[in-house]
């Protein structure tokens, strides 16, 4: 054979390496899965509402009706109070940011028992299912938004003085904070599960107590100065502060908290992405 054709046959469109290090994120070879992202983001959506009533408007009606139980429990029966912003709003905000985070969370902590026949049939970068669970939460947390400003809109021309300010612009951030802090902490667990599976059931019970240690239904103002550490350690709590004071303005700027917050987040995703990367190697004999 000549030394021609020998190179002709070598010419391969894809050569699959072994990833060089933990933090190797490939990321062009992601973008060249585009195409397999959008088909999982399908897949979620499809697999979650198949065979349902009402179908996606579920992601409306859930946060919808758990606003309106708010309402009733601890806005009127243990008033609570929301430091003067409207019941619906307050409510509403709190509880779509934190699906979003709890919904990547889960779900990615779910990658390599959900997947696993699938990773040990075909390869593709395994990073595109946590990727695309984010992607779904945050097509979800998108439409909530808009329903969101209808709220604002609203009570905006029936007299209501919100207070807007420049750190709108900072929303987009403070969302893909809550989808990255949420991917993170999901593909640790999900790593860590492959071999202790009784993490799954820690994380349901941790997840509800984290979600009453978060200013979801109650506002900073309302907490007493002996637990305000608490809040202080809990990095979405100053996120969903900053996103409500970017809408309705207000006195509490935890700016502060919110930039330890950010760096805890980006920390958080990098640890992911190393536990990630180590345990794709060897999982499958595992799980």
């Amino acid at each position: 054979m000549s030394d021609v054709n020998r190179q002709t046959e070598e010419a391969w469109d894809l050569i699959i390496e072994p990833k060089r290090s933990l933090f190797d994120l490939r990321l062009k070879e992601l973008y060249g899965y585009r195409d397999l992202i959008g088909l999982l983001i399908r897949r979620d959506f499809v697999a979650a509402y198949k065979q349902t009533v009402i179908g996606p408007f579920w992601f409306l009606v859930q946060p919808l009706m758990m606003t309106l139980v708010y309402m009733f429990v601890f806005g009127n029966i243990a008033k609570l109070g929301t430091d003067g912003i409207p019941q619906p709003l307050f409510y509403f905000s709190g509880t779509i940011l934190w699906n979003f985070f709890a919904h990547s969370l889960t779900q990615s902590a779910n990658t390599f028992n959900a997947n696993a026949q699938l990773f040990g049939k075909i390869y593709f970068p395994r990073l595109a299912v946590p990727i695309s669970y984010a992607a779904t939460g945050l097509i979800t947390v998108g439409v909530q938004f808009v329903v969101l400003l209808l709220f604002y809109f609203y009570y905006l021309f029936t007299g209501y003085a919100f207070h807007p300010n420049w750190w709108l612009l900072a929303v987009p951030l403070l969302i893909f904070q809550l989808g990255a802090l949420g991917v993170g902490l999901g593909i640790i667990i999900s790593s860590l599960t492959t071999k202790y599976r009784d993490l799954k059931q820690f994380l349901t019970f941790g997840l509800q107590l984290w979600m009453y240690a978060t200013p979801i239904i109650y506002p900073m103002s309302k907490v007493p100065q002996k637990w305000l550490w608490v809040y202080q350690i809990n990095p979405i709590a100053p996120v969903i502060e900053m996103f409500r004071y970017a809408f309705l303005g207000g006195d509490n700027f935890p700016l502060g908290s919110w930039l330890i917050s950010l760096g805890f987040s980006a920390a958080v995703l990098f640890l992911g992405v190393a536990f990630f990367n180590k345990n794709e190697r060897t999982f499958i004999d595992v799980i």
